[in-house]
């Protein structure tokens, strides 16, 4: 089935409501409204205590720009990823991006890709934009915030003029395998991770139009 493509531009946000339009406008300015650590619980095995992944990319530095290639403005590719800290007692992992920054009532998503292997360190640049990826072996990609193209990475695509955009790649470690299949939006797979949270962390990369 054909559907229209909805880019996170300016035309797409025009039919959001107006008072949440001029709010996010304000804070799109500003400094990112959601973050990792305020969407779930932790696991009841940690004691209410989180332990820290750390995230990084060879594309972009932490608080920097995200190169033109890994947005809608270039080739749309998600970018290279790597993190440590992973403990011992984790069964999967899983990772969202989105953008709390754009003139929607909830963040924009990116990105959403889940049941990765604990052994995984890193993603390379470029995973398809399938339901189910071959590397990393038996992972996951769940729906963005796009109405066409809206399985796995969507790059930034931030409307014109509305300042810097923050982009917050997220990774949970989890306690449990997820009986989950392929194609969940970010709210689901929160609600199915909810209180199993071992470890997490994130990178914050911008981009501006």
């Amino acid at each position: 089935m054909t559907r229209v493509r909805r880019r996170e531009s300016a035309a797409t946000f025009m039919a959001a409501p107006i008072l949440a339009t001029i709010a996010s406008a304000i804070v799109g300015c500003g400094p990112p409204r959601v973050t990792a650590h305020s969407e779930v619980r932790t696991s009841n095995t940690t004691g209410g205590k989180t332990m820290a992944i750390t995230i990084t990319s060879g594309a972009f530095q932490a608080g920097q720009p995200i190169p033109k290639l890994y947005t809608g403005d270039g080739k749309d590719l998600s970018p290279p990823l790597a993190w440590t800290g992973v403990p011992t007692g984790a069964k999967e992992l899983a990772l969202i991006c989105d953008d709390p920054d754009a003139p929607t009532k909830e963040p924009w998503v990116h990105w959403v890709i889940y049941k990765i292997p604990t052994e995984t360190k890193s993603f390379e640049e470029g995973i398809p934009r399938k339901a189910r990826v071959a590397n990393p072996a038996g992972a996951f990609q769940g729906a963005n915030s796009f109405e066409s193209d809206n399985i796995g990475y969507r790059g930034p695509a931030p409307p014109k003029g509305h300042g810097v955009h923050h982009y917050h790649f997220k990774v949970y470690a989890i306690d449990k395998p997820l009986d989950l299949e392929p194609l969940l939006d970010k709210k689901s797979l929160l609600a199915a991770i909810d209180g199993h949270i071992l470890a997490q962390g994130e990178i914050v990369g911008t981009y501006e139009r």
